[in-house]
């Protein structure tokens, strides 16, 4: 977990909390830990005082709220002020007085406060991430090993990046990485519906594969070897959660456009058609490159050689009216490398080339948000 951002090191940003209730306490503590938040208890406006402007949040309750104010701590933006049950009358007042932006009722309010918990954890001290959406031209065409690579490759040059299965029948992108024997949730047990999902939990509970050399972190979220893929829902909800933590997403998606498969398009600053480089692939692409022009977004194209019959590829792009992005050469030894466990894409190899070429792509398409250099 990186606390601050992808690359900074350091103390991480805390919330502030002062409540008189151990009930109210306790239950907003528990509220943070599910969020993901880091809070700073503190018991008067003294303590207060030190930590008040440099937190992404604070919380009180009402007499806290009361105390902050008479002891004349500065209005800030995003003061809560919490209440068990129906708020009592005077919490309105106290509120005003320490410019609290919002009153909220608990347990009525809990899935509001855990989402502003998190955007307080998350979103207060990283950037915006960015999805990455990456769909084989035919079967066998390397998307997942495509995918898996760009993952890996953002890894490595310090970022932190979410690897996304919505392929059910694809084996398990898992086995690509060598992590099928990881402790982790796969899609099956995640339990993920249409909620907002903390990233920094999320990451907690996947399987964590270790990528060779770099700062960053890969959480990967596979289909196990089972069947029952992901809800449109729960991807929404897991993408959504990797670009506010600031999170390389990239997902594997089927040839056929699944509810899941469309959810994750939707959501996409880029996607990738993988195209071996030859004619029968490059007819089996038009089909596929019709479903994806349907689903908007930037679409790019990725070919992969060798080129059997010395097709070139800007002729398959030229056929599939899509920008080509980068002709890829082989992979020596990757069958080899991937029946080993290892992480696809050596440093200096074509894989890898072809990957820093799609975080670069990425970088243009997010305006710079994601996958910045440290």
């Amino acid at each position: 977990m990186h606390p601050d951002d992808s690359h900074a090191s350091g103390p991480p940003v805390r919330g502030l909390v002062m409540m008189s209730d151990p009930d109210l306490l306790d239950a907003v503590l528990r509220l943070a830990a599910a969020a993901g938040c880091e809070l700073h208890r503190v018991l008067d406006a003294a303590q207060a005082r030190p930590h008040w402007t440099a937190g992404p949040l604070v919380l009180l309750d009402a007499p806290a709220a009361q105390h902050c104010a008479t002891a004349g701590l500065p209005r800030r933006g995003a003061v809560v002020v919490a209440a068990r049950g129906a708020p009592p009358p005077d919490i309105w007042r106290h509120a005003v007085a320490v410019g609290a932006e919002h009153v909220v009722s608990l347990p009525d309010a809990e899935s509001w406060l855990v989402a502003a918990l998190t955007e307080a954890s998350e979103g207060h001290h990283r950037g915006g991430g960015g999805v990455v959406a990456v769909v084989g031209g035919r079967g066998g065409a390397g998307a997942s090993v495509f995918a898996a690579a760009v993952a890996v490759t953002a890894v490595r040059e310090g970022h932190r990046a979410l690897l996304v299965d919505c392929d059910p029948l694809g084996g398990g992108l898992d086995l690509v990485l060598g992590a099928e024997d990881l402790g982790g949730l796969r899609w099956p047990d995640i339990g993920v519906g249409g909620g907002r999902v903390p990233a920094t939990a999320l990451h907690a509970a996947l399987p964590a594969p270790d990528v060779g050399r770099g700062r960053g972190e890969l959480g990967v979220l596979s289909c196990d070897r089972s069947a029952h893929g992901p809800t449109p829902a729960a991807v929404t909800s897991v993408l959504d959660a990797g670009r506010r933590g600031g999170d390389t997403v990239v997902c594997d998606l089927p040839r056929y456009p699944t509810d899941a498969a469309v959810a994750a398009l939707t959501a996409a600053d880029l996607t990738l058609l993988v195209v071996p480089a030859d004619v029968r692939s490059s007819a089996a692409a038009a089909r596929v490159a019709a479903v994806l022009a349907e689903h908007g977004g930037a679409v790019r194209l990725v070919v992969r050689g060798p080129s059997p019959g010395g097709v070139e590829a800007q002729e398959i792009a030229r056929a599939l009216g899509l920008p080509l992005l980068v002709a890829m050469r082989p992979e020596p030894g990757i069958e080899r490398a991937l029946e080993r466990g290892s992480a696809p894409g050596r440093p200096r190899g074509p894989l890898t080339g072809a990957a820093r070429a799609v975080l670069a792509e990425l970088r243009t398409v997010t305006g710079a948000r994601v996958g910045s250099a440290p």
